[in-house]
């Protein structure tokens, strides 16, 4: 790419900093003729703080209209404004939210606010800036060599620390600490330089640094991260060492975390400038959207299982029960992990059930929510109530609440018909289980068994077919089946589960029969 130069310092500025994040082939040319301090000088490069970095590639984002923050979705008009206003402010920045609130995932993103590549001085353990050396050696180096000193070009996916905040954390981890063997081999000084072995934090140096759930820190490691926010320097061991680190802190922290493991001493909450609050996804639409961007799901598995947006639009709904459940700790929250989860196995599960029964494609039914159970008792914090029920229960109420909800956004509500005076769809339905029929919808069933079964119940396939008009003959029977559910927790008809699926009766015969199964459906 061919640069015409131009007077006007500030527009070639920018420029430089937009060839810096998109041309590619500019930068290979600049490594590979760009290898000494002095040809450096000569190029007419400014050396900029990390922060100043940020806030000028941000700019450029958001004058050719660009977020810059992709896959981050749910956020565009809370969380990305916020950190978009810290970086402008060239802020140190404090994640606080629960979990599953893709606060790491947002912090790993900043780096592609950076410079592609920046120069350093070739060898230096600090990654010293070429006009703006601070370690010894990158002195030293430019002491000696002078111009002649080599540089190297680093990219910005090496720019980028991240360490995950535990107990057995020590400020030797993060800060650094004297080596005696370096000491005694290179017979120095306990005071001088050379003999600090230095920790992650200066080894971040002009990088982004992330410290993952900060309140698990203990309170001695955090007072040591002080002078680093605050004077941009570091201490150890008692000795004047005085390094001016460049560094673009991000914390992450849970709130749950102020009350039941630690907490942020005030001091060095009060250094850290922005806290962001993150939030879950607000409607099912936007969690839906966060889901089937993020499930791992075969090319296979798409092409020969049929996932209906009402098993999408129920596999979030989940989650948002969860959320309000009495038998869930609030506090702890449900993350977006277990929808993620939950829609992966809701696909194998059909898919299992397509392999052992020899078929080349198959449809998720909502029995194949039996199969999602494993991925909800493993991602919620029960309270006592819940601890009480037991998590398998606790996922199947979840689930048959989810059903609850969504069975009056797809049919007329139960409750409400019961009180008016209008023709009741569901009596048909409901009558032919009154006079003692019933059906078993066992999970391993094929489709053409299953389509038997479905059909056979009187009523079912015209209702379905008078409020959801133009739909497959697949999406029926899934309908078909859902109204099933749907009555079942109205509590207009039975449902009682069995080894390997679902039993559907009468209500009122079941109430007065002790079949084995019916006291233990949730074990």
């Amino acid at each position: 790419m061919k640069i015409t130069l131009t007077t006007d310092e500030e527009q070639l500025d920018r420029l430089i900093i937009k060839l810096k994040l998109k041309d590619k082939n500019s930068y290979s040319y600049t490594m590979n003729n760009i290898k000494t301090v002095g040809e450096l000088k000569a190029s007419g490069y400014k050396c900029r703080s990390i922060k100043e970095e940020l806030r000028e590639n941000l700019i450029i984002r958001l004058k050719d209209k660009e977020l810059g923050f992709e896959g981050i979705i749910g956020y565009e008009d809370t969380v990305l404004p916020d950190l978009q206003t810290a970086i402008l402010s060239r802020h140190n920045v404090l994640f606080l939210g629960l979990r599953g609130q893709a606060k790491t995932r947002i912090a790993r993103l900043m780096i592609n606010l950076l410079d592609e590549f920046v120069p350093y001085i070739a060898g230096s353990e600090l990654f010293d800036d070429p006009l703006n050396p601070i370690s010894w050696f990158a002195k030293n180096a430019l002491e000696i060599h002078g111009d002649n000193t080599p540089i190297a070009w680093m990219h910005r996916n090496e720019r980028y620390t991240e360490k995950l905040a535990t107990p057995d954390v020590t400020v030797a981890d993060l800060i650094g600490d004297v080596d005696p063997i370096k000491a005694a081999t290179q017979k120095l000084n306990y005071s001088d330089e050379r003999v600090i072995h230095f920790g992650l934090i200066p080894r971040a140096h002009r990088s982004i640094f992330v410290i993952n759930e900060l309140p698990d820190l203990q309170a001695r490691i955090q007072v040591a991260l002080f002078n680093i926010l605050q004077e941009k320097d570091i201490q150890i061991r008692g000795f004047k060492l005085r390094l001016p680190l460049d560094i673009q802190f991000v914390f992450t922290a849970n709130p749950e975390d102020y009350t039941n493991r630690g907490s942020i001493v005030t001091p060095l909450k009060d250094r850290i400038e922005s806290q962001i609050l993150t939030h879950y996804a607000k409607s099912i639409a936007i969690s839906r959207k966060i889901t089937q961007q993020e499930a791992q799901i075969t090319e296979q598995q798409k092409q020969t299982i049929e996932a209906d947006g009402l098993v999408k639009d129920l596999i979030e709904q989940i989650a948002f029960e969860a959320r309000n459940s009495e038998y869930i700790d609030k506090k702890s929250g449900v993350s977006a992990r277990l929808t993620i989860s939950a829609y992966e196995n809701l696909i194998s599960h059909a898919e299992r059930r397509m392999l052992i029964n020899d078929e080349k494609s198959t449809v998720v039914r909502i029995s194949d929510f039996l199969g999602v159970i494993p991925a909800i008792t493993g991602k919620i914090e029960l309270v006592y109530e819940g601890e009480l029920e037991g998590p398998a229960k606790v996922a199947n109420i979840m689930i048959g609440k989810a059903i609850k909800t969504l069975m009056q956004n797809y049919f007329p509500d139960p409750e409400k018909i019961k009180k008016s005076k209008t023709k009741n769809p569901y009596l048909e339905i409901t009558n032919w289980f009154s006079n003692g029929n019933s059906i078993n919808l066992l999970d391993d069933i094929t489709d053409k068994e299953y389509q038997e079964i479905i059909r056979n119940i009187p009523g079912l396939q015209t209702l379905v077919k008078t409020f959801h008009t133009g739909i497959s003959k697949n999406q029926q029977l899934l309908y078909m089946e859902f109204v099933l559910h749907g009555l079942a927790e109205f509590s207009l008809i039975s449902k009682g589960f069995l080894e390997k699926g679902f039993e559907f009766k009468d209500m009122f015969g079941s109430l007065f029969s002790n079949e084995p199964g019916d006291e233990e459906e949730y074990s």
